[in-house]
């Protein structure tokens, strides 16, 4: 995962009070890591939750897109101080997110990426551990092992 999401990609204590201005936030800071345009980002991802929600389940909330210019793929963890409404597919609120951007091509990737983070919260106790977690250095290690 440390290839997809760098140590100052993951964010704790996130607050946000909706699904939009948690997307916002989001974009604002993967853009300024990538320096990227923060506008381009937040309108693919937005474009793709409104063709169907990215609430996995379970707190758990994968918001994604594919942004031309971008050369690899590349993600970021949030864990939220109040979970927020996200349009789950089992209509719980978020706490965990993961936002994954890709290049506009990057197909495989992509779906391989998406793949990865949905592995990672299927392992028994995953989201507990992240839930838990003291530090952003404690999720980065979680996210690693």
């Amino acid at each position: 995962m440390a290839d997809i999401i760098s140590k100052d990609a993951v964010l704790d204590n996130v607050q946000a009070a909706s699904k939009r201005e948690l997307v916002q936030l989001l974009s604002e800071r993967i853009s300024a890591l990538l320096n990227l345009d923060e506008r381009v980002i937040f309108d693919a991802v937005w474009e793709r939750e409104n063709l169907g929600s990215t609430g996995y389940g379970d707190g758990v909330a994968f918001p994604h897109a594919r942004i031309e210019g971008l050369e690899k793929v590349c993600g970021m963890f949030a864990r939220l101080d109040e979970p927020v409404d996200f349009d789950s597919l089992d209509g719980k609120p978020v706490d965990l997110v993961f936002m994954l951007i890709s290049p506009e091509n990057s197909g495989a990737d992509h779906l391989t990426a998406l793949a990865a983070l949905s592995r990672i919260l299927k392992t028994e106790g995953s989201c507990e551990k992240l839930r838990k977690a003291r530090s952003c250095d404690e999720i980065y290690a979680i996210l690693n092992a």
